[in-house]
């Protein structure tokens, strides 16, 4: 599933970060430390949107 907005894809990249090790868990707020449930394929499949063209964020 792609990013639907730049912070969201800004937020799977934290996500996967910490879910490989690189940033501590702990140092996780809002949506990321929500998108740890996720599997690392999912996180990497976000986070590696391109943003050209996305908006900053999407109003549900």
């Amino acid at each position: 599933m792609p990013a639907k907005s730049a912070a969201q894809q800004k937020a799977a990249g934290a996500a996967l970060s910490a879910k490989r090790g690189d940033t501590p868990k702990g140092r996780l707020k809002g949506a990321s430390k929500s998108m740890l449930s996720m599997s690392e394929a999912e996180l990497e499949r976000m986070a590696s949107t391109p943003r050209k063209g996305k908006p900053e964020h999407v109003r549900n």
